[in-house]
């Protein structure tokens, strides 16, 4: 049996930790910390002593050694390994807020965390040119507005999936909450007609049928519904063949409630006899 290695890196104060828990209930054997220069040496041992579902983390603590992983992982791809690589990011200001909440330092940080602000940003942007690279490979999960329970019932989905097949994710959200950063295309849906304006639909979902039956008769949703799967349909066959294995496709209104629930809903539904789909409500989820 091949081996499954997933590869969980990511900004400092992300959720890294939580990630690895995730794939450790999933039944993968975790190792965190993981010094770069062991990857391919460890994955091939570990799949000799019979581990077929492997987790390591890597962090910008080995930032030296970082270079050499998207190397590392291309050969053990050659030799037959389902290489997936999870990113889990954050807003800076998340980032800025978590950290002064649990009084830890920034692992790049030369300076305590009571010595200002401005130092902890600093090194929060030299991590992320550090890892700029692997992120570009990755999934990114941004965990921004996501509790820690979230985090751990997505990750074990994204683990339930086939390996070795683009996954398409689609995920709605609320413009006023701020755009995610992992998404790989955003479609602003806002012009729409809004069913919020309608008393009897204002406290439903775009997953409740009065809602979806409302949506559904305007042309303009029809249209821009036709205008994004078209967009998909063309580029999702070369992206395949890119060896992406995520296109996270995020779509956005105001409240993230009706418009762009509904539209995941029918993109997913379209989508799912060709690829591997999930889909996310960012602000339903968990709510």
């Amino acid at each position: 049996m091949s081996l499954e290695l997933v590869l969980i890196t990511g900004m400092s104060g992300s959720g890294k930790t939580v990630a690895l828990h995730a794939l450790e209930d999933a039944g993968y054997y975790c190792v965190d910390n993981l010094p770069p220069e062991l990857l391919g040496a460890f994955a091939r041992l570990e799949h000799r002593e019979h581990a077929n579902r492997v987790a390591l983390a890597i962090d910008v603590r080995s930032a030296a050694a970082l270079p050499l992983v998207p190397r590392q992982l291309e050969e053990l791809r050659t030799e037959g390994v389902k290489v997936q690589t999870l990113f889990l990011d954050a807003s800076t200001e998340t980032l800025v807020r978590r950290f002064s909440e649990t009084r830890r330092r920034h692992p790049l940080s030369k300076e305590e965390l009571r010595d200002g602000r401005q130092a902890l940003v600093q090194s929060i942007g030299l991590e992320r040119e550090l890892l700029a690279e692997l992120r570009e490979q990755s999934l990114v999960i941004d965990t921004s507005t996501l509790r820690n329970a979230q985090l751990l019932a997505y990750v074990k989905k994204l683990m339930a999936l086939p390996p070795g097949r683009l996954t398409l994710v689609f995920q709605s959200f609320a413009f006023k909450r701020g755009i995610p950063m992992d998404a790989d295309y955003i479609f602003d849906v806002r012009m729409l007609p809004n069913p919020y304006y309608d008393p009897q639909l204002r406290p439903l979902t775009g997953r409740d049928a009065p809602v979806a039956d409302f949506l559904r008769q305007q042309p303009e949703v029809a249209s821009m519904q036709a205008d994004i799967t078209g967009f998909l349909q063309h580029w999702l066959a070369p992206l395949a063949h890119n060896h992406r294995s995520y296109v996270t496709v995020g779509l956005g209104c105001t409240g993230g409630q009706h418009r762009s629930v509904y539209l995941v809903e029918r993109l997913a539904e379209h989508f799912a006899g060709d690829w591997t789909t999930l889909k996310r409500h960012r602000e339903l989820d968990g709510s």
